[in-house]
């Protein structure tokens, strides 16, 4: 919450600035990361009620908890990248058809340098806490923000086109940032999409079969899935043991288990283990094998 805070007053400051130099100058490359930053700003908003959303507490109809609202915050980020790019391009075609002078291009330049610092600033805080509780929604926030940095960037080519006398450079770089913008939707957008699909980095089911190996007592680790619910994780998974053993030995393993993978997993919050005798386990793969 307070990444999310600080993202907004500092992309909410910039955007009005870049807006200003736009009023002045008339810049069209200006104006479209004027509205990235502004939209950036915005999205903040979702991100906010869906973590808010996440701190209540699970009840008989969201047994998992209201964790979801995260994801579904990182496809409504995703359409407002969408549309900010748009915008930003309607705007741009338009001033190619009917090309405007622009003025003030040393605001215009100064403004261009205001947005990548600003962006920048954002998105290293918004990635770096968002790795740190394992929140999708909130990295892909950064990796937009960091775009709209270095499209501030490309505002200061623009300027210097049209400088040099080339008016068509203004447009034409509004154009160019309408597209590095849609890129990193895409990405976004299919990072959150695999997130809403049950998606887990295969790594993490390597590093959980290796923790319940290492659990005294386990003979092999059978199948373990594993899905994330906000920016936290939650397991299934089932072990194998000893035949031999009674069924409180058996379940003192699993707690055993159970312990060992929430220590050894950042992030995973609850896990289910299922003990599974051996000899039986090794016939229903000879079964599953057959059939």
């Amino acid at each position: 919450m307070r990444a999310l805070r600080i993202s907004l007053l500092v992309l909410g400051l910039t955007a009005v600035a870049q807006g200003l130099v736009v009023a002045l100058s008339g810049s069209v490359a200006l104006l479209g990361d004027a509205l990235h930053n502004a939209a950036d700003a915005l999205t903040a908003l979702p991100l906010g009620v869906a973590f808010l959303l996440g701190r209540r507490r699970p009840n008989r109809r969201y047994t998992y908890g209201y964790g979801r609202a995260e994801d579904l915050a990182g496809v409504v980020i995703v359409a407002v990248i969408a549309l900010s790019s748009g915008a930003a391009a309607f705007v741009a075609v338009r001033r190619l058809l009917d090309p405007r002078p622009v003025t003030h291009l040393a605001a215009v330049a100064i403004a261009a340098g205001l947005g990548f610092a600003g962006n920048e600033l954002v998105a290293s805080y918004r990635i770096r806490t968002g790795r740190r509780i394992g929140s999708a929604a909130l990295v892909a926030d950064g990796l937009h923000a960091r775009t709209d940095g270095f499209t501030s960037l490309a505002v200061l080519l623009g300027a210097g086109g049209v400088w040099a006398g080339w008016d068509w450079a203004d447009p034409v770089v509004g154009l160019t940032i309408t597209v590095a913008i849609l890129v990193v939707g895409w990405q976004a957008g299919r990072q959150v999409l695999q997130r809403l699909m049950d998606s887990i980095d295969p790594a993490l089911i390597d590093q959980a079969e290796a923790a319940l190996r290492d659990v005294p007592g386990v003979l092999g680790a059978g199948q373990v899935r594993m899905r994330w619910i906000g920016h936290r994780l939650r397991a299934e998974c089932a072990i194998l043991v000893d035949p031999a053993s009674t069924a409180a030995a058996a379940h003192r393993v699993a707690a055993a288990a159970e312990h060992a993978l929430v220590h050894a997993i950042p992030r995973l919050t609850a896990a289910v283990v299922h003990a599974d005798v051996l000899a039986d386990h090794m016939l229903a793969e000879q079964d599953h094998a057959l059939a």
